[in-house]
């Protein structure tokens, strides 16, 4: 028995497209004045007290009762004892995926570089992995094991010798499998803590927590707010807004299939962004149908319809051109290209996160398996960003060796330049090494 949905439908053509569609792109991930206070306040305690404020913290906010900070580290002994816990094919998964994930980002690994020029001056490039890189990770009931790889894996490929993990555990909730990923994907060491707190010690440090040059990884919008403001003493990954797909299709695909990956977003949370873009009107009436259908097949309907009915959108286009204008407009996370000879459109694609190539591709294999990293830009800053990778995780030192004969031509032309900006100490210190 179909459902009925409220989805909204969009007409390239109509005059007034353009402000509908900005108002359906439109997000506001900026925190409240309370939450931005609150996590204010937690940074600021855990920066004065240390461990104690993250075991007050933990008491409060997770329900569990800590005598001390011991409590609340997880030994390399507890990963590998997660492995044996988890069922055979969980492990298998695990495994492969991982396997994947790594073979995908050891061609993303940058080296050191240099040239020499024709007077014996050496110029290069020195690429050095972060010493330290910190990981959230969402804990109790919620299950992102496939985070933990995605995350932790380019850290590692990326030579990082240390990667911090932390999961929060409320009510005490350990949640095996992603515990077992952590031990597959090479984490060094796991504190069960989360939130605001987990954040505010990764950045600064306490007796128990070492400080990292990095955090990435998902959160709750205190993490995000979180993340925000420690940005600066370390380095973030982004502050991610709620899941997106577009689907490009040109009306060939099982209309069945089409729904689903639309659903494969909408069911993460009730803010999340699915949109399907065709030039077949017919077809956008056979999705509407599929969605009807399917939708209370879901184990998570309720979340699935808010998102869809909130946030979703048929929009129709008058070819294939118009098509991949609106793509690029939009700047999703997530683009699929459901269509015959998807390559022909890649070259036209300017703004994705991830581009999923053809019918048989579903994004979620990119979420899981495929190789490719699933930690993406969205709500529009793919215009600007790239997917998580091995460089987010090296840094680049630039190389310059003059020799005597190098520092006396460059003397001569810094010091024009120097004096030009009035700066007369730089100037005579590189006209100290011009030959006379």
């Amino acid at each position: 028995m179909t459902s009925p949905i409220a989805i909204r439908r969009l007409n390239a053509a109509d005059q007034d497209f353009a402000r509908h569609l900005d108002h359906l792109l439109s997000w506001e991930s900026v925190s409240d004045d309370g939450v931005n206070q609150r996590v204010l306040d937690i940074i600021k305690a855990v920066r004065e007290r240390g461990d104690a404020a993250l075991v007050e913290f933990t008491e409060k906010f997770d329900g569990l009762n800590v005598a001390s900070m011991a409590d609340l580290i997880l030994p390399r002994e507890r990963l590998e004892l997660a492995l044996t816990r988890i069922t055979p094919e969980q492990r298998s998964a695990l495994e492969k995926a991982a396997e994947r994930v790594r073979l995908y980002h050891e061609r993303q690994k940058q080296d050191s570089w240099s040239y020499t020029e024709a007077d014996g001056t050496v110029l290069g490039q020195k690429v050095t992995p972060l010493d330290r890189a910190g990981l959230y990770v969402p804990g109790g009931k919620a299950s992102y094991p496939s985070s933990v790889l995605m995350n932790a894996i380019p850290a590692k490929v990326a030579g990082v010798p240390e990667v911090v993990m932390v999961v929060p555990t409320p009510r005490g909730e350990i949640n095996e499998i992603v515990l077992a990923a952590a031990c597959i994907a090479g984490v060094d060491r796991v504190f069960t803590i989360g939130g605001a707190q987990a954040v505010a010690a990764l950045a600064y440090g306490t007796e128990s927590v070492p400080p990292v040059d990095k955090i990435v990884g998902p959160g709750n919008i205190y993490v995000a707010t979180a993340k925000r403001h420690v940005f600066g003493k370390v380095g973030i990954d982004m502050i991610a807004g709620p899941s997106e797909i577009l689907v490009v299709c040109d009306g060939q695909t099982d209309p069945d299939w089409i729904a689903m990956d639309l659903f494969s977003q909408a069911e993460h949370d009730e803010d999340a962004q699915s949109i399907l873009v065709s030039p077949d009107a017919a077809f956008l009436d056979r999705v509407a149908e599929s969605i009807a259908k399917l939708l209370p097949t879901l184990e998570r309907e309720a979340i699935a319809r808010t998102s869809m009915e909130g946030r979703g959108a048929l929009i129709l286009v008058a070819d294939m051109a118009q098509a991949i204008e609106v793509a690029n407009r939009i700047a999703p996370e997530h683009l699929e290209l459901s269509v015959e000879n998807p390559e022909q459109y890649l070259p036209q694609i300017r703004h994705a996160g991830a581009i999923f190539m053809g019918r048989y591709t579903a994004e979620a294999l990119g979420d899981y398996c495929a190789g490719p990293n699933h930690v993406l830009p969205t709500s529009g800053t793919a215009r600007f960003s790239s997917p998580l990778g091995v460089y987010d995780f090296q840094k680049r030192s630039s190389i310059i060796h003059c020799s005597a004969e190098g520092a006396s031509e460059l003397g001569k032309v810094a010091s024009v330049l120097a004096r030009g900006e009035s700066l007369t100490a730089h100037a005579r210190s590189a006209e100290y090494r011009i030959k006379p």
